[in-house]
């Protein structure tokens, strides 16, 4: 760390050096030219860790070959790209990385800067919002010329956002990898693998479950943008080839290098999601990540339950270190919000509960399966479907792949994981790690709910009442 100069120093130095101007000039060009080889160091890093990821892929679980060769015919049109999407991204990173301007700003210039970003792409979403109203507006005789004014503001932002992303970009990834520096979770003073992420419209995911049990079986990435009647087309023609359960969901994030993020204009969701993906980066070299598709289908819960739960915490970290003025518009980690009352029998009836709601029809779906009666529990998922719609809540199937995959991420109180215990004991075990990075290394080796219970019983032992 260089020892701030002080003005008494600068004044002498002025005064013995009368080349003290160029003297400056080339201390600068030292400082960029070190810059420099840092940043090329890092770009290096990128690319290597591509390599490695695009490697231990090839070990990782392999898809079930028959549902893969069922699905081929109905799927193959809307199939994602993976690789295409990887090097194009990857090819920005490298060349903000040599080229951006980040490391030379201020850390309020930064977060001054990602937090204008933000409010451009809200912007463009609120102009969004109103095209799309007015061309649903029946009143509207002609709504290509009402919109031309909303179009053609939209269109400039769209030009300047995409201008300004790159250094955005690089700006949050920094922010996320300072904190997990300072969490112990660095090398040689850098993030391994390096922090990379890229706001991008994401893909649907077709999520197959058998019917007589909710287990994910199998996930394929599909296309953005798939409309509705599509959608159901692909649900259609999965279920009959294969008897099972199956739905196209959205996702916010996608862990491929660099990471997939939704574009949002929340400023937590994008330092969380970010945080979210890298730890599946990072777990993706031991057993919790190499086994997401295994034998087990726990694997999938636990790796899911745990990274969320680090988005959160990681993203709490970076706003109070980079954004304090925003802390108080946080949202409460969700394992600090209190659970509700249990029902007073003596009260009125209360409003629609949906989280109470939805864990009783989980509970009651998996008590139904266990018993063999798979047609009465899917008659029974599209009644309580009904219900969720006539209360405000669209869902546009509720079947056992809906709980499959929303089910698996069980940091949040939701309901769609049912009497499943990973949820808390993730949260338990985190709760004891005295640091971030012990939580992290006592994930890696879990891949089983007996992995699970020895080490919460671990954690119990050695780390007492935690932080």
């Amino acid at each position: 760390m260089s020892k701030p100069t002080t003005p008494t120093t600068e004044k002498e130095t002025r005064t013995s050096f009368p080349e003290a101007p160029r003297f400056r000039e080339v201390a600068a060009w030292r400082r960029v030219w070190r810059g420099f080889w840092r940043r090329f160091w890092l770009a290096v890093q990128i690319g290597l860790w591509l390599l490695v990821y695009l490697v231990a892929l090839t070990y990782a679980a392999p898809p079930p070959e028959d549902i893969v060769t069922r699905l081929g015919p109905i799927t193959s049109a809307y199939t994602f790209d993976y690789v295409t999407w990887m090097v194009e991204s990857l090819a920005g990173k490298l060349d903000a990385e040599l080229f951006g301007v980040h490391p030379y700003l201020t850390e309020a210039r930064r977060s001054e800067y990602v937090l204008g970003y933000l409010g451009l792409v809200r912007r463009i979403h609120d102009l969004e919002s109103q095209i799309n109203q007015t061309y649903a507006d029946p009143t509207v005789p002609d709504a290509e010329a009402a919109t031309a004014d909303l179009r053609a503001e939209r269109d400039a932002l769209r030009a300047e956002q995409r201008r300004q992303q790159p250094l955005a970009e690089s700006i949050i990834e920094g922010q996320i990898a300072s904190v997990l520096r300072d969490e112990g979770m660095a090398w040689l003073g850098q993030a391994l693998p390096p922090v990379a992420m890229h706001f991008s419209e994401l893909p649907n995911v077709l999520v197959v479950s058998p019917r007589d049990k909710i287990d994910t079986a199998y996930s394929q990435a599909l296309v953005p943008g798939i409309p509705v009647d599509v959608k159901e087309q692909i649900e259609a023609g999965a279920d009959a080839a294969l008897d099972m359960s199956t739905l196209v969901v959205p996702i916010g994030g996608m862990a491929l290098y660099p990471s997939m993020i939704l574009e949002t204009s929340w400023f937590y969701s994008a330092f969380e999601i970010s945080a979210h993906e890298w730890t599946h980066h990072w777990f993706y070299f031991f057993p919790i990540g190499l086994n997401y598709m295994g034998p087990f289908p726990e694997t999938r819960s636990i790796n899911e339950t745990a990274t969320s739960v680090i988005g959160y915490d990681v993203g709490h970290r970076v706003v109070e270190r980079f954004y304090p003025e925003l802390v108080p518009y946080l949202p409460p980690l969700p394992w600090e919000v209190e659970p509700p009352p249990p029902p007073d029998p003596d009260a009125p009836a209360p409003a629609f509960d949906y989280g109470r709601e939805m864990h009783a029809t989980r509970t009651t779906v998996d008590r139904l399966l266990e018993e063999g009666k798979i047609e009465e529990a899917e008659a029974y998922m599209e009644a309580r479907r009904q219900l969720f719609v006539q209360n405000g809540y669209v869902i546009r199937k509720l079947n056992q792949a809906y709980f499959a995959f929303y089910g698996g991420y069980q940091a949040a109180p939701g309901g769609a994981a049912g009497e499943d215990p990973i949820g808390p004991m993730v949260q338990e075990i985190h709760a004891l790690a005295p640091t971030l990075k012990d939580f992290y290394w006592r994930m890696t080796d879990v891949t089983t709910y007996t992995d699970l219970e020895r080490a919460l019983e671990l954690s119990r032992a050695e780390w007492g009442a935690g932080r």
